[in-house]
């Protein structure tokens, strides 16, 4: 596998391996030998999937501490655009961004760590989405970030009037009034 860095620290893209011939391809999706020789040790708990269409946006969410949570993200099929947004109080990145496009066919994964809200954006008619998780999903513990928030500028590469959003997700707060329970001292793994 191939990780390429980000500009900011911790965050990165994955490109595996794939093998292509005439019955389609294959690729090791994951392995947890090589993850942790090239990008950290972790120890991923929950897998999940979600399926959305042409304009859904979906974010930006995080899990307060105790519960919060590391992410391998990737797109099976279709394609959409990945966004890390760095909330730790005192980091020099805070209130930065990084994106990636993840398709079905670049077989592309983007890791997120801990002091991160995300979110993704459908670009094509639908598109299945996999992540998973180092840490258990506990409601109690979820926190978001205004997916529109103009301080953090994200072009989401949909134009504003196609974006389909959740309840929830239309009435989270500004990163500037986010009750931010993420410092520099919270480990990112």
């Amino acid at each position: 596998m191939n990780v390429i860095k980000t500009d900011i620290e911790g965050v990165c893209v994955i490109e595996p391996r794939v093998f292509n011939d005439a019955r389609g391809y294959f690729f090791e999706s994951f392995s947890q030998r090589d993850f942790e020789k090239e990008v950290r040790t972790i120890h991923f708990v929950q897998d999940n999937e979600s399926k959305s269409s042409y304009g859904v946006v979906r974010g930006l969410h995080f899990q307060r501490p105790p519960y919060s949570q590391s992410k391998l993200v990737r797109v099976i099929q279709g394609a959409v655009l990945d966004v890390a947004v760095d909330i730790r109080k005192g980091s020099p990145t805070y209130g930065k961004w990084v994106s990636c496009l993840m398709t079905g066919d670049n077989h592309r994964q983007f890791f997120v760590p801990r002091g991160f809200a995300h979110g993704f954006s459908v670009l094509s008619e639908e598109a299945v989405f996999q992540y998973k998780c180092d840490n258990f999903y506990h409601p109690e513990a979820e926190g978001a970030v205004a997916w529109n928030d103009p301080a953090l500028g994200i072009d989401w590469q949909i134009p504003a009037d196609k974006v389909i959003l959740s309840e929830k997700d239309q009435h989270h707060p500004l990163l500037q009034d986010l009750d931010n329970p993420f410092d520099m001292n919270i480990p990112l793994y």
